[in-house]
């Protein structure tokens, strides 16, 4: 099975089932030190419930026909859990419903805390992302893919272009994971398959790298400080790394074709903690998801700084395709001209899938106990559904000036250097073309902030956008436009 969102997994997968659903739950994201708002009423939007009725039918039609055991779903709102769901059964033998509570193992949804560590101790000012791994880690020494290929950087690390090889041995075969030891006598015969920077190669190898970085800087176990850093200040309470904690699904292999399924066996990630060991659950990463939205300087609930966490969504490494990426951490991703940040996860007997939109503040989590569920793509239709229905429910009413009618007579041509803007008045409001361009798909929107002042809006970042648009008059006709630090004369009729 190949990965989604540049998370891995593996060719295994689980055991026919009956399904049946648990009851809807909607319920705030409770964090210790965070204000959180109560919003369930989303939930009784009417656009909401339907869509939440439409996808569980769905849902329910695909654990009845795939035979999946389980899945669990959530829809976070800024900082509130919308709605959670689970499908099937957390133990298909004992006929333990799943939940929003049921526990799953997160698999790659590690390296998103494992950068908000390194992230953590940059803030700190105890590294710096592009100081060389070597810096910290002296033993770091393989064989670099050229002659003059510079040395790796942390930051090559946390955005997969540091060019190492996938895997650190045959575990995902043996289930059999390297220690930390392992991993440092590894490196003496290991050669990087790409110079760094070269391009975008998904390494849990040098990810796992990163976390032994936590651990030397900060002096503690990743686990330990996952747990301090991380999940008790979200309040994470049900979250643990590589323990075989109660309320664990139980994960099943893939199907067969005789419909069977065999239980997978529990894996420890041990020197690959940072790569592949969280355990987690829906309510437990719809607190991570919120933490995402939250603005403002780093204590207590703020894992980061607002500008940290802008840095790691950012895309810094792309496919060749430039369909997805990578930031510091947080998978990238275009879905139907919307950029999501988040991260798959596959592990033996469990898929996982969290898709973010920023500037809508939504998040969706699907959770499966195995491996032929393609939980992306269950996330896309859970998007589609109620994450849209949300996003509309939840959205702020647009706060700008009055359309005023005086303002069709800034519509008109306007020059500069010989290159014409056209101003048009369409219904209730204006919009800039490019009279001589071959499509009218690049308008610009001039957005009323009153006092005969606009803002600039563009689908691209080249134009001023963002700036303020005046204009200026002669006897109350417009003679100039002014935009940002520029302007054009408007041509005489």
């Amino acid at each position: 099975m190949t990965s989604t969102l540049n998370g891995f997994s593996l060719c295994v997968a689980a055991l026919v089932c009956a399904c049946t659903t648990s009851a809807v739950q909607a319920r705030p994201v409770t964090q210790p030190t965070a204000a959180i708002e109560t919003r369930s009423v989303l939930v009784e939007d009417a656009d909401v419930a339907g869509a939440i009725r439409l996808f569980s039918a769905w849902m329910e039609g695909q654990i009845a026909y795939r035979g999946l055991p389980g899945i669990a779903v959530g829809v976070v709102s800024d900082q509130q859990l919308v709605w959670a769901q689970g499908y099937g059964f957390a133990d298909v033998k004992a006929k333990t419903p799943m939940s929003s509570n049921t526990k799953f193992r997160m698999a790659s949804h590690s390296k998103m805390f494992n950068a908000i560590a390194i992230m953590q101790l940059r803030e700190e000012g105890k590294l710096r992302l592009d100081d060389p791994v070597v810096k910290y880690l002296p033993w770091f020494s393989g064989k670099p893919a050229g002659h003059d290929d510079g040395e790796i950087t942390i930051e090559q690390l946390l955005t997969h272009s540091s060019g190492l090889q996938r895997e650190a041995n045959d575990h995902w075969v043996t289930n059999e994971f390297p220690t930390r030891e392992e991993l440092k006598q590894l490196f003496a015969d290991r050669e990087s398959a790409f110079p760094p920077a070269t391009r975008l190669k998904y390494s849990n190898l040098a990810v796992s790298v990163a976390g032994m970085l936590v651990e030397d800087i900060s002096g503690l176990s990743w686990a330990d400080y996952v747990a301090k850093n991380i999940y008790q200040p979200l309040g994470m309470n049900d979250s643990s790394v590589d323990k075989h904690v109660a309320g664990l699904a139980v994960g099943y292999e893939q199907r067969m074709p005789d419909g069977s399924r065999k239980i997978a066996p529990f894996v420890d990630a041990r020197g690959m903690a940072a790569a592949a060991g969280i355990t987690s659950s829906v309510e437990d990463m719809a607190k991570f998801v919120s933490a995402q939205f939250r603005p403002g300087p780093r204590g207590g609930a703020q894992l980061l700084s607002s500008g940290a966490m802008r840095e790691m969504h950012r895309v810094r490494s792309v496919e060749e395709d430039w369909l997805s990426g990578y930031g510091l951490g947080f998978g990238v991703r275009r879905i139907k001209d919307r950029t999501y940040v988040g991260h798959a996860g596959g592990y033996r007997g469990y898929t996982t899938q969290t898709l973010i939109q920023l500037d809508d503040k939504l998040g969706v989590i699907v959770l499966t106990n195995t491996n032929d569920s393609n939980p992306s793509d269950i996330a896309q239709q859970l998007l589609a559904t109620v994450g849209q229905a949300v996003a509309k429910a939840a959205a702020p009413k647009a706060i700008t000036a009055e359309w005023d009618p005086k303002w069709a007579r800034f519509a008109g041509v306007y020059r500069r250097w010989g290159v014409e803007s056209q101003v048009v008045v369409l219904n209730k409001r204006l919009v800039i073309i490019t009279p001589n361009a071959i499509n009218l798909d690049n308008q610009i929107t001039l957005e009323p902030l009153g006092g005969g002042r606009f803002r600039l809006m563009a689908p691209t970042g080249g134009a001023p956008i963002g700036e303020v648009v005046r204009f200026v008059e002669e006897l109350g006709k417009p003679m100039r436009m002014i935009t940002g630090d520029s302007w054009a004369d408007r041509l005489s009729e």
